[in-house]
């Protein structure tokens, strides 16, 4: 199984590997016939083969793995490091100042004075709803409007 193109058959190079037995399998031949028979002659050539494919298991994992606490020191001079340290703080001084130059625009004022205009008197009620019945008016009559299209808006012009 795998994505809807790749077929039972094929079998990449990581596959043949994660599917390959650690413990190699005895030869039918050499096995013991009634279970204590051993064949001491083929037990260091086996203690070696399982060494061979820990080491390799080993060596693969450590390939694959990232070990973060020791980036920083991962032949890193101190010139170097400076010299980075200098770089980003350049660039995050280039950002700030871009980011600090587009500042939102404020809300228009509508007037100089507001604190004249909150200490005023309130509007009626009355005019509150004249406003009201003008605005529900004026839905109603956005809403009538209907467009009857007399011809084509879309005319096909004959190319030669």
């Amino acid at each position: 199984m795998g994505c809807c193109y790749s077929s039972e058959t094929e079998a990449t190079e990581q596959e043949r590997d994660e599917r390959k037995p650690l413990i190699p399998h005895p030869n039918p031949d050499s096995k013991p016939t009634n279970g204590t028979e051993r064949n001491s002659g083929n037990l260091p050539s086996t203690r070696t083969d399982e060494q061979a494919l820990l080491t390799s298991i080993l060596t693969k994992t450590a390939l694959n793995i990232i070990d973060v606490s020791a980036a920083d020191s991962q032949g890193m001079e101190q010139h170097e490091y400076m010299d980075k340290a200098r770089q980003y703080s350049t660039k995050l001084a280039v950002l700030s100042n871009t980011l600090s130059q587009k500042k939102p625009t404020p809300l228009p004022s509508l007037t100089s004075q507001p604190h004249q205009v909150l200490a005023s008197d309130l509007v009626p009620y009355s005019d509150m709803q004249q406003v009201s019945k003008i605005a529900a008016y004026a839905y109603s009559a956005i809403s009538q409007i209907k467009v009857d299209a007399k011809e084509d808006l879309v005319v096909q012009f004959a190319i030669p």
